[in-house]
């Protein structure tokens, strides 16, 4: 049974304020004020003088593995939004697996479903153990820099924040198991943004819904047994549309990031989970869900239940 083995994060202390976008992307006083007092989007992490390799090393490190653990990584998956996050030559994922001691692990990037890839990275991670040596790890990495304006702000919805962590999986663990997952996805969706941001917005909060009711319906569990939702941090109005379709209070979702970090790629679920543990809202033997939208090349809906 695949397991979160260990988790180790990284968020840079600076913060860059929604004001500060407004030149670039044409916000009006109006638009804002709709950001801060209704999407509860007030800034974003930012780590101006740290690169794309560093920013993940940091998660790295913050796992403090020993030499034996490292000897047992197997895999090194790079969970990611944007199909590309660095310029030719550069290769993040290789150099951190340099640093760190890693080149004899397969290291690839799983991006097909854009901000859900971290949940996606986490099957196919405990897919890969399943058929290696019982005590081999897998480790994923993720966050990314934001460097475009397509990867700094998405209109009407959310703010991308720097950050990073990374997840060590075990085919099998005392804690954090997890007990299903669901991904609807929806090809309908890859077009041009303007093309169908408007459908997309109108389904989605059903189809989020849909996810994690399915994923806790899969575990054998009902939404009552829940403790806890670990969101992607697109904004709070989402998350209270998406409880208010299935019937969830919308105060054990962990929201507390969303304004100070901002939607961290595909970072999100385990930031949040590193607060979640850290305030004790995850006691022993506590089911939670960690749930996630993507959108490019079409549209994800994810979601996963596991044990604390």
């Amino acid at each position: 049974m695949t397991a979160l083995a260990a988790i180790g994060t990284y968020v840079p202390p600076d913060r860059v304020p929604i004001e500060s976008l407004a030149d670039e992307f044409e916000l009006t006083p109006m638009q804002l004020r709709v950001f801060r007092r209704y999407h509860k989007l007030g800034s974003a992490a930012q780590a101006p003088d740290l690169s794309l390799t560093e920013l993940l090393g940091l998660a790295v490190a913050d796992l403090r593995l020993t030499t034996e653990q490292t000897a047992r990584i197997r895999y090194v998956l790079y969970a990611r939004t944007f199909p590309g996050v660095a310029p030719y030559p550069f290769n993040p994922l290789h150099e951190v697996c340099r640093t760190f001691g890693l080149q004899h692990a397969t290291a690839f990037a799983v991006g097909h479903h854009a901000c859900a890839s971290g949940l996606l990275a986490v099957d196919l991670a405990g897919r890969l153990l399943a058929s290696a040596d019982p005590s081999a790890l897998a480790l994923i990495l993720t966050g990314e820099k934001a460097f475009t304006g397509e990867a700094r702000f998405v209109p009407e919805t959310s703010m991308f924040g720097e950050g990073a962590a990374a997840c060590l999986v075990s085919a099998a663990g005392p804690s954090d198991r997890l007990l299903s997952y669901v991904a609807d996805l929806r090809g309908e969706f890859d077009g041009e943004l303007e093309e169908v941001a408007g459908e997309f917005q109108r389904i989605y909060h059903d189809a989020l819904g849909a996810a994690v009711t399915s994923a806790v319906e899969r575990a054998g569990l009902t939404l009552p047994d829940i403790a806890l939702i670990l969101p992607h941090n697109v904004n709070v109005v989402a998350w209270q549309r998406v409880c208010k379709r299935i019937g969830y209070p919308l105060d054990q979702v962990l929201l507390d990031h969303v304004a100070d970090y901002g939607h961290v790629f595909c970072a999100d679920a385990f930031l949040n989970h590193r607060t979640a543990v850290q305030r004790s809202l995850l006691r022993p033997g506590d089911h939670y869900v960690i749930a996630a939208a993507g959108a490019g090349r079409g549209a994800t809906f994810s979601a996963m239940v596991l044990t604390h």
